[in-house]
């Protein structure tokens, strides 16, 4: 074993900092010894901040439709071959009440950036789904102004999750054209400051992507102290400009995840349905390299399969109890349980009361 990468891990797992040649190293680990003690430091570390439980998140995906045209994402408005829908308040209350009586602690509600919904509607949701009890509610609907931000949360939002995707600006400037980077890091600021407990995360295996850029990914991660990120592995889409690049690499996208567990002890890591969707055990995989939550889809089967990112995702033509007691089997056969409360970050937050 490379005496330089035992250095960095030793740093990693003692420190949670490390620099950008350290993280480079960790995640060039070798296949066998190098990549097998990553993840178990990784699953270490997430076992001594996280304990044995697993958080379930709900995600209800209330809106195909998006104004941007991002090169990697099925839902880009450039997408003409796409059926795109809208839930009403309804049909979202209805929802999270059904994920409420199965157990689920909290509701995340993500849609393309899609504005038809204005704040009074998202706020509708948010209050409506508060009072049904204690639940936490996770916003996952884009770029809003700084004053949009603050009305969310006094609306009862929790928290929020937008992801950078790459933090390789030329990269994110060509794959997300008419967006900018540095907007997206000002609403991943505007939330900090509105009192958000605030996720951002990346793509694993964009066409262009280095070794080098996944290091600085991780490492604004950590300059943004997130309390959620989402890392994930890139698939294609047929309907968009990425449609014959290769996907991104399962095994690469499993040490940036616990390399990122390491620099990030108490952040909460989901392990991805994209993980789950390249390979039948990837959220397997995913918690014993250092993730502490999963993220089963609640929407409406008659919409779940239309919310088409990438193709083919796993969980997408099943109902929203059959995909649940999918994902406690997982939990199980990995020694793990499902977590009993609502998973907040131990950060202080100004609380709302509604």
């Amino acid at each position: 074993m490379d005496n330089k990468f035992k250095s960095a891990l030793k740093k990693a797992v003692l420190q949670h900092d490390l620099s950008k040649e350290d993280v480079v190293t960790l995640l060039n680990a070798a296949p066998g010894d190098e990549q097998q003690l990553l993840f178990q430091r990784a699953d270490q570390v997430r076992q001594r901040y996280h304990g044995n439980g697993v958080h379930l998140r709900g995600i209800i995906e209330f809106s195909s439709y998006c104004k941007n045209d991002c090169y990697y994402c099925g839902l880009r408005r450039s997408n003409k071959d796409i059926h795109r829908y809208r839930m009403t308040v309804e049909q979202v209350l209805d929802a999270a009440r059904q994920a409420l009586e199965m157990g689920f602690r909290t509701i995340v509600l993500q849609s393309g950036e899609d504005p038809w919904y204005n704040v009074g509607t998202i706020a509708k949701m948010i209050y409506g789904i508060k009072k049904m009890g204690d639940v936490a509610v996770t916003l996952s609907i884009g770029e809003r102004s700084r004053a949009e931000y603050y009305l969310l949360r006094f609306a009862g939002a929790d928290r929020y999750l937008i992801k950078h995707e790459t933090s390789d600006r030329n990269l994110f400037n060509k794959l997300r054209p008419g967006t900018d980077f540095d907007r997206r890091i000002q609403c991943l600021e505007w939330l900090n400051e509105a009192g958000f407990q605030v996720g951002s995360g990346n793509i694993i295996g964009l066409p262009g992507q280095t070794i080098e850029s996944l290091a600085d990914d991780i490492l604004l991660l950590k300059q943004l102290d997130v309390e959620m990120a989402g890392i994930g592995p890139f698939i294609p889409h047929d309907q968009t400009p990425l449609a014959g690049a290769p996907h991104g690499d399962l095994q690469l996208t499993l040490k940036a995840l616990a390399v990122t567990r390491l620099m990030l002890p108490q952040t909460h890591l989901p392990a991805t349905t994209a993980a789950g969707t390249l390979h039948p055990r990837g959220r397997h995989m995913a918690l014993n390299a250092g993730a502490n939550v999963i993220m089963p889809n609640v929407t409406p089967l008659e919409y779940r399969q239309l919310y088409q990112i990438y193709p083919n995702k796993a969980g997408s033509t099943e109902q929203p109890r059959q995909s649940l007691e999918n994902i406690i089997s997982i939990i199980r056969e990995v020694g793990r349980e499902v977590a009993q409360d609502r998973g907040d970050s131990p950060k202080e937050r100004f609380q709302i009361s509604i």
